[in-house]
């Protein structure tokens, strides 16, 4: 039972790939961020070298992964409690793991174990069951996003990050890449975009929302809720087989939203940050 660690995005897929993409509701994150690496380089994030680890459990087969890509936290998938203790002594005393999103059982292993370490976000993972947009929907129409929004897009993506605690160095990359997919999704009332939603590019039949954000002067009418049923719309209609997004568990009306338009808690999640 051991750990191995690699920079190198391809040999950590060509060993931990098949485990992430046997469960691809869990590990909807780390396949979206090593997907980026895949296609962008290793250096997509930040200027760090990304730290790749993966778990074997006794019978020599993947039961766990990390993902690190500063400055951003480590992203622990599902690990047996006996791999928590291995990991703290290969990395926690050293910068990879000033901060981890774990699921919350393994969080609070982590935490034991990590003096100085206090929880700084609760997420809760939900997949759509059966789509209920709102009714009677919010006046106006969804729309893709165009090139000519792309000013108005990285400002909402900003203000998406800083709403959600996420760095914004990505915004112009997200927008840019978002609107080539066609993957952003606009709500406009009259001729006025009053809310946004995207979603990740499909991966092993998933696609997860994000991005949505509904600016303070518009909220309150629904615009939220109708262009997040109309992105989760647009995933089925590409064929996904699961639609997921995340919510932050201290925002209740962006959980009350989604229930309310047919999503279902999977799992959640907390991210721990050491002191400094």
């Amino acid at each position: 039972m051991t750990w191995t660690f690699t920079p190198d995005v391809d040999v950590f897929l060509a060993s931990a790939g098949p485990s992430l993409a046997a469960r691809p509701v869990e590990h909807t994150v780390a396949l979206s961020v090593t997907e980026r690496l895949r296609r962008s380089g290793a250096h997509h994030y930040g200027d760090d070298d990304p730290v790749l680890g993966w778990w074997r459990g006794p019978d020599g087969a993947v039961a766990g992964t990390l993902v690190r890509t500063p400055p951003h936290v480590a992203l622990l998938t599902a690990v047996p409690a006996e791999a928590v203790e291995p990991l703290v002594e290969s990395l926690g005393a050293g910068p990879d793991l000033d901060g981890v999103n774990a699921d919350r059982d393994i969080a609070a292993l982590l935490a034991a174990r990590l003096p100085g370490y206090r929880t700084v976000q609760e997420q809760r993972l939900y997949r759509l069951g059966a789509l209920r947009p709102p009714s009677p929907a919010p006046e106006g129409r969804a729309r893709a996003a165009t090139r000519a929004d792309r000013a108005l897009l990285v400002a909402w993506v900003r203000g998406f990050a800083d709403a959600t605690g996420q760095s914004k160095s990505s915004a112009e990359w997200l927008v840019d890449e978002g609107t080539e997919r066609g993957s952003l999704t606009l709500w406009e009332s009259g001729r006025t975009p009053v809310a946004l939603a995207g979603r990740t590019r499909m991966l092993a039949g998933t696609v997860r929302v994000t991005l949505v954000f509904t600016p303070p002067e518009f909220r309150g009418r629904g615009y939220g809720a109708a262009v997040t049923a109309e992105s989760s719309r647009a995933a089925l209609a590409e064929g996904a087989a699961e639609v997921l997004l995340f919510t932050d568990l201290a925002n209740p009306t962006s959980n009350g939203v989604y229930l309310r338009i047919g999503y279902e808690p999977v799992a959640d999640r907390v991210q721990l940050r050491r002191d400094t």
